[in-house]
């Protein structure tokens, strides 16, 4: 169980995980329910479980951003989920739609996307909210010391995998 304790005026916004929280709560109904393959997807939030009707499992690519060269990072989703942030989707006229709690203002530094693999969908989702908002080689740090399964695309220096990754693509 968690527990939050207040010291002062605050405010929770859930929003950077709510996606992977729903993904999560549909595969466990449907778990319940008895399915054993199925594919959930909530604004890019996957989940895959079992196998597809040819046997195969459920390939997901991620796309890289928007005007970067990159390959499609393809991932067999088998049990486990993959969450991607980026800021391509929903920028603003202020820049990134993804805000550092340190500043109170978006990131600025040319992080693109993080994508994280992860046994739920609602902590890929967080890890990869988290890896965003973190200057570039301090989200290459954290994903290392978590032994997260992440890529990180940034502008002007292209694409990171971490070595979780990296074993899981081997």
């Amino acid at each position: 169980m968690l527990r939050l304790r207040r010291v002062r005026p605050a405010r929770l916004d859930l929003s950077g995980i709510a996606k992977g929280h729903a993904v999560d709560a549909v595969a466990t109904r449907l778990r319940a329910l008895g399915c054993a393959d199925f594919l959930v997807e909530i604004g890019g939030e996957l989940v895959g479980v079992g196998i597809q009707p040819d046997g195969q499992p459920w390939w997901v690519d991620v796309e890289p951003p928007p005007g970067m060269a990159l390959a499609p990072l393809r991932i067999a989703l088998h049990g486990i989920a993959v969450a991607t942030s980026g800021d391509y989707r929903r920028a603003s006229a202020q820049g990134s739609h993804s805000i550092d709690p340190r500043t109170g203002r978006p990131i600025a530094h040319g992080t693109a996307s993080v994508t994280v693999i992860h046994a739920d969908c609602c902590h890929a989702d967080a890890w990869a909210s988290a890896l965003t908002v973190l200057e570039p080689e301090a989200a290459k740090a954290l994903a290392e010391r978590e032994g997260l399964a992440a890529q990180l695309v940034v502008r002007g220096n292209g694409e990171w995998l971490s070595s979780g990754l990296r074993a899981m693509l081997d």
